[in-house]
């Protein structure tokens, strides 16, 4: 056990904060079991550490940050660490890397009925099902989605500059008072285009090549996060690695699955459920019309977001569905995205209609549509400029 707290300490003691993460205030930590999904590479660690830092401090003995990469879970069991930890006055336990524990759901649902007092944080991959088709768990997990960085984040990142976070209503409604109160302190459109690019994962920020770490990132979630966690045989791997390919590169459209069995050589269901591992990996968006849901072969495919495209297109990402992506990436944090039925790109919670695209012509303009508009700093009217839908979180 020392040698964790000693762990813990130096962890929590050197965890870099570059930003507090939104979602830090949007948990309720009254609750007992925490499930904190996100995609590889988003930060789960650190937003752990930060937390532990932020909320105890390194050296409170009441919490511990453990990592199931310790070989010690090969020959000892989470519940009965967790039994001694709270015998020594343990009462939060922040987990990492919870799917490589053989038995975590079982487990995890035994610590909660056996120790009243202890608080389970654990994270988890996008993959993992914590509430849907989890008979240990949904009824006291509450899960929480951590998403790579908003452009919002990523100014403060570059600028220092801590600017809220806007709901799509303000959005809406005040976007030329918030867009001259930004632009006044920074001028967005000198870091849009490298957010675009690199701005989405937290590891941009570290000294190594950051195209060549996203593709080893997005490997490793072909190979842990849904070959591992889905049960996969490794042998499909390389129809998993085209077909992810394929779907990008000609992204955004809609899927011709038909073709897609043919290429791939597999049926039409099974590439209907990878691109379903795909979608849950953070790897591409699906879709749909209203009322539509997977089985259904959705309407389009995104690449989930522009960091992806420019990682498999090195060579050039065209602009117009780099914007929409980014888009579709924005507004899918907080709201329910859908295909529109009346010309326009998106439906957001069945209400609002966007269409992503330059200056409109005023021979199309519809005062019915919210233009995202992808070469203007301050907008007007139903014309909001697409940056500041970067600052929905």
């Amino acid at each position: 056990m020392e040698a964790f707290y000693r762990t813990h300490q130096y962890l929590v003691e050197h965890v870099s904060s570059p930003v507090k993460r939104l979602l830090m205030n949007e948990i309720d930590w009254s609750h007992r079991l925490i499930g904190i999904k996100g995609s590889r590479g988003v930060g789960k660690t650190t937003f752990l550490l930060q937390y532990a830092k932020e909320r105890f401090g390194a050296t409170d003995r009441s919490c511990l940050y453990i990592n199931f990469n310790n070989f010690y879970f090969t020959a000892h069991t989470l519940v009965e660490f967790a039994e001694q930890f709270y015998r020594q006055g343990g009462r939060t336990l922040l987990l990492d890397q919870t799917f490589k524990y053989e038995n975590w759901s079982k487990e995890l649902r035994e610590c909660y009925d056996r120790f009243p007092e202890l608080h389970i944080v654990f994270s988890g991959s996008t993959v993992m099902r914590l509430i849907e088709d989890n008979e240990d768990l949904k009824d006291v997990v509450a899960s929480y989605n951590l998403r790579g960085f908003s452009f919002r984040e990523f100014i403060y990142l570059q600028t220092g500059k801590n600017f809220p976070a806007y709901t799509l209503e303000e959005i809406i409604s005040n976007h030329e008072k918030i867009a001259r109160e930004i632009c006044s302190q920074v001028h967005p459109f000198d870091y849009f285009q490298d957010y675009l690019h690199h701005g989405y994962y937290p590891f941009f920020l570290e000294q190594r090549n950051f195209s060549e770490n996203l593709v080893k990132t997005m490997n490793m979630m072909l190979e842990v996060d849904i070959l591992l966690i889905k049960q996969i045989e490794l042998k499909y791997l390389s129809k998993i690695r085209k077909l992810l390919y394929l779907l990008m590169t000609s992204a955004p459209a809609a899927p011709n699955v038909s073709q897609l069995s043919k290429d791939i050589e597999t049926s039409r269901a099974t590439i209907m459920n990878y691109i379903k591992y795909l979608q849950d990996a953070r790897l591409l968006n699906l879709l749909y019309t209203e009322g539509e849901v997977f089985p259904k072969k959705p309407n389009r495919i995104y690449v989930h977001n522009t960091n992806l495209m420019y990682a498999v297109s090195p060579g050039g990402v065209d602009k117009g569905a780099e914007h929409r992506t980014f888009l579709y990436n924005a507004l899918h944090a907080k709201h329910k995205v859908n295909m529109c039925r009346h010309h326009t790109d998106f439906c957001i919670d069945q209400y609002y209609h966007f269409k992503c695209e330059q200056k409109p012509q005023y021979a199309k303009y519809n005062p019915k549509v919210l233009y995202a508009v992808d070469d203007i700093e301050v907008g007007t009217k139903n014309e909001i400029p697409l940056w500041l839908l970067g600052f929905l979180y």
